[in-house]
């Protein structure tokens, strides 16, 4: 028999940031993240120091999940956790805390696709985003994935176009540490971006098939603008940086928009949802919004907090599955790479 209330603790540990949340009844009680400043350092995530953190960080983040939810971890119904993909150091550290938990409290253990859960992030109940109706496009944006994918259920998924080299996330940072912005840099091309004009320069859009994506050339074609620019001005990023920012972001959303458009066209689906840390950027959500009007299609765009890497879009694939008692064995093990 089903509880009349459920709550499930989401646990997301797949790359640098350690994040726990609880949910009752489709409702997020709490969502806490521990973010990893050390990595600023390095320009980039080392994966020993991440699982490092975790270690350090997963007992105070749970604690303080149950605490902001007001509840007793006697209470939870279920364990849910991110299996993959990401980082395998990290995600032992999850994977192996979510099975002696469940173990211990003697409840179900729950497996969770981090790139499910950024889609079914979605389905989360707030007042500020709406829940997409099946069948629709997920445009999965993040610092390790490019993708759209056909969603006709809560776990019937299909991938039909993807990056066939680099993420879009790894395209902005990469492109800001030419920059000489810190990292991460993606978000502050977007502040600088809003400041600069979007026509000034011409950056090229890669040439690949009409759902798939390519960013390597953009990186080189970045790095070559750069090198020749500042050989003739040293001063020449300094002097024109919002610019540059403005440029390179609005090459990068027409080209994002140019390949959903081309989905929505394949599929004749125009119901377009899109998650992972990307979907933060201020010209993607902007971008998607206008074509609410000017092509008739229904989009959904996540609350900020769901968009990088947090535990609640964990807990909604949690309760998901609990509905449907979809749980895993406690001999189940972390994966790097994870299929849909």
């Amino acid at each position: 028999m089903t509880p009349i209330h459920t709550y499930i603790l989401g646990i997301e540990s797949s790359c640098d940031d350690t994040a726990a949340a609880v949910i009752k009844n489709g409702s997020i009680l709490s969502n806490v993240v521990a973010t990893q400043s050390i990595h600023k350092e390095y320009g980039g995530v080392v994966p020993e120091l991440a699982s490092r953190a975790h270690q350090q960080n997963i007992v105070p983040v749970v604690q303080l999940a149950l605490q902001k939810a007001n509840i007793d971890k006697k209470q939870l119904n279920a364990i849910a956790f991110t299996r993959g993909p990401g980082l395998m150091g990290s995600l032992l550290v999850g994977t192996s805390f979510a099975k002696s938990l469940a173990m211990g409290l003697e409840v179900p253990l729950i497996e969770v696709n981090h790139m499910q859960a950024h889609i079914l992030a979605h389905f989360i109940k707030t007042d500020e985003q709406s829940i997409p109706t099946f069948p629709f496009l997920a445009m999965t944006i993040s610092g390790g994935h490019t993708q759209i994918v056909k969603v006709t259920d809560y776990f019937q998924m299909e991938v039909i176009g993807q990056t066939l080299d680099d993420a879009v996330g790894e395209a902005f940072d990469k492109s800001a540490k030419l920059l000489g912005l810190p990292y991460p840099g993606g978000p502050l091309i977007d502040q600088y971006a809003s400041l600069g004009n979007p026509k000034a320069f011409l950056f090229p859009k890669p040439k690949v098939g009409p759902l798939d994506f390519s960013f390597s050339g953009l990186k080189t074609a970045v790095l070559y603008f750069i090198e020749k620019n500042s050989k003739d001005n040293p001063e020449f990023i300094k002097e024109n940086l919002n610019d540059i920012c403005a440029s390179l972001q609005f090459t990068i959303v027409d080209y994002l928009m140019d390949k959903v458009k081309n989905a929505v066209k394949q599929t004749k689906i125009k119901t377009v949802a899109i998650g992972g840390g990307v979907s933060a950027n201020s010209g993607i959500r902007k971008a998607l919004q206008e074509t609410e009007s000017n092509l008739g299609w229904k989009v959904h765009i996540p609350k900020f907090e769901y968009c990088t890497d947090n535990a609640a879009m964990i807990a909604i694939v949690g309760e998901l599955k609990y509905q449907q008692k979809l749980f895993a064995s406690n001999d189940v093990v972390a994966k790097a790479r994870m299929k849909y």
